[in-house]
């Protein structure tokens, strides 16, 4: 920062960019804390930020990228809907509509106005995926839907709470149109608790910094927006063109391309989706919110993550969508699987077209895929119904001097796994197996991260049973000379035998009945014949790789001088 930023000492803005992360992270801490479901207490499957008095993102907790770049939508929405002279302390508007800055239904965002001195100076909001919103499955992330209606329950912004009161008619409305109206209601109830930390810490550095402040906040984002320009400078200027498509949309429409041209033009970047397929039947149409949140990732993952991610850091990005395509639909498009797969291949598309410019920047394809999966039914232990929903973890891709992480989240999703203590315990389910894929990472001189395997059965009742997962038959792209990674795949497994389940779809299966779901590997970086012996050896010792696999891909001397080093 320069040595006085619109009037205020680079100190206080400094002091005051960090306070104001400290409030979105504590928020974010207390949604977890207080959350009711698995969903937000174990997966983290929540995020949480704060707006200034204009709708502005100011500050964040890094948590769930796909959450954070579409949130600002939702506030502005929210916002239009209800003007500050409307509100008054104490009032927080709810909304999921993904056509009015949504994701997707189950992705539920309540916006609370801060005021000092009778005025609004800012607003908390957070955003938490619910395990059930409605709709025709449950778990509401339903493979099938071929319209928004038949994916549960949709919010536009409404005032979920009034002068500090819960609008119980509201509330009501949503509890009788869930499967799980108790969780729901512990959930929305963690979400105005991290809202009213959020409204409570930020009136705390309005009393202390005064006027000082939204000069301040106005500061801070022009500073990320520098930084950001001058990110976007230091790459060549051109034109970069990548393609790749998702596998199919679950109802018989196969290899739906997705296609970026990324221009840098000095200090500025366009990214035209334009040649991205028109959108389809099934459930993965992503609107503009989504895709605005996955480019805005993948140009902070190219440039410096460690920019203050506000505002500021996106007024150099402009975004350009096709009308009625996979990346920007129109009602009354299904779209849970946008937000969650097609999200995903935006991001892809977009690393793909930097790689162009400067592959050193950019990681090998990672798994590329979220891997939803949704069980429901009715709980035998209680007679009451349930739905239990969670993403897999994949590979992470090779990169310029480093192998890809295994079984991790990526990209656009962030969360972590359901421990096996808490699914069990939670859920008339049994996990029968979890480990490493081994050999489904790419080949490289830095190797791509490596799939899992979950074996999930159904104990004691016949429960529904929806996959939704791509990378299945188009597998992550390995870069500069890198080999691609394992594509994915899940089966049933029964006393009639084993049955491979196609990435999109909805099952019943009876008691007893096993599910396997085999998560890609990611794509490797660089030349396999340069891998560091020392570093196959590790693979070797650790069985991420068979030495088969190993000969097959590296080639036997390599092999034979990891060996040698394991022998030593």
């Amino acid at each position: 920062m320069s040595e006085s930023e619109g009037g205020v000492d680079p100190v206080t803005l400094e002091v005051v960019r960090n306070a104001c992360i400290a409030v979105a992270e504590e928020m974010n801490a207390n949604l977890i804390r207080t959350g009711y479901s698995p969903n937000i207490k174990e997966r983290r499957d929540c995020s949480c930020a704060l707006f200034d008095a204009g709708g502005e993102m100011i500050s964040q907790a890094e948590n769930m990228p796909v959450h954070l770049g579409a949130m600002p939508f939702s506030v502005a929405a929210a916002v239009e809907q209800f003007p500050p002279e409307t509100l008054e302390p104490g009032d927080s508007v709810l909304l999921n509509d993904p056509f009015r800055g949504g994701a997707h239904l189950p992705d539920l965002t309540l916006v609370s106005p801060v005021f000092v001195d009778g005025a609004v100076v800012a607003y908390a909001a957070n955003r938490a995926h619910h395990a059930d919103i409605g709709g025709a499955r449950a778990g509401s992330v339903a493979a099938d839907s071929t319209e928004i209606y038949q994916e549960g329950l949709r919010i536009p912004p409404v005032k979920f709470a009034s002068g500090g009161d819960v609008n119980e008619d509201v509330l009501s409305m949503i509890l009788a149109n869930v499967r799980t109206p108790d969780e729901r209601r512990g959930d929305l109830r963690a979400q105005e608790a991290a809202n009213a930390t959020g409204r409570r810490r930020f009136t705390d550095l309005a009393e202390k910094y005064g006027d000082t402040l939204a000069p301040a906040l106005e500061a801070v984002k022009d500073y990320s927006e520098r930084r950001m320009r001058t990110e976007i400078e230091s790459l060549p200027d051109g034109t970069y063109a990548f393609e790749d498509v998702l596998d199919d949309d679950g109802r018989g429409n196969e290899d739906l391309p997705v296609r970026a041209a990324v221009t840098v033009d000095g200090d500025e970047v366009t990214v035209d989706f334009a040649g991205t397929a028109p959108q389809t039947a099934g459930p993965v149409n992503a609107v503009f919110a989504v895709t605005a949140s996955a480019t805005y990732y993948a140009v902070r993952c190219v440039t410096d993550p460690e920019i203050p991610p506000n505002h500021g850091c996106y007024r150099p990005i402009t975004i350009e969508t096709p009308e009625r395509s996979l990346v920007d639909p129109e009602p009354p498009a299904a779209v849970v699987g946008g937000n969650l797969e097609t999200s995903q291949r935006v991001t892809d598309v977009v690393l793909g077209a930097f790689a162009e410019a400067d592959v050193s920047r950019v990681l090998a394809g990672s798994q590329g895929t979220m891997n939803n999966v949704t069980f429901g039914g009715t709980d035998p232990r209680t007679e009451r119904p349930y739905a239990f929903y969670e993403t897999q973890g994949g590979g992470f891709g090779g990169r310029d001097g480093k192998d890809g992480m295994d079984g991790v989240h990526v990209h656009m999703s962030n969360t972590m796994n359901t421990p096996i203590e808490v699914l069990e315990t939670a859920y008339p389910l049994r996990v029968e197996r979890y480990e490493l894929r081994p050999d489904s990472g790419g080949a490289g001189q830095y190797r791509g991260g490596l799939g899992l395997r979950r074996d999930i059965s159904v104990r004691g009742h016949t429960a529904t049973f929806s996959l939704l997962a791509d990378r299945q038959r188009h597998a992550p792209y390995g870069l500069a000379g890198g080999e691609d990674g394992e594509p994915g795949a899940a089966y049933r497994l029964d006393a009639a035998g084993t049955a491979r389940l196609a990435g999109k779809s909805t099952h019943d299966l009876p008691a007893g009945t096993t599910v396997s779901l085999r998560t890609p590997g990611a794509g490797g970086y660089g030349p396999p014949e340069e891998r560091d012996p020392s570093l196959l050896a590790a693979d070797l010792r650790l069985e991420k790789v068979t030495e088969a696999a190993a000969r097959s891909h590296y080639g036997d001397d390599p092999v034979d001088a990891a060996v040698d080093l394991l022998d030593e």
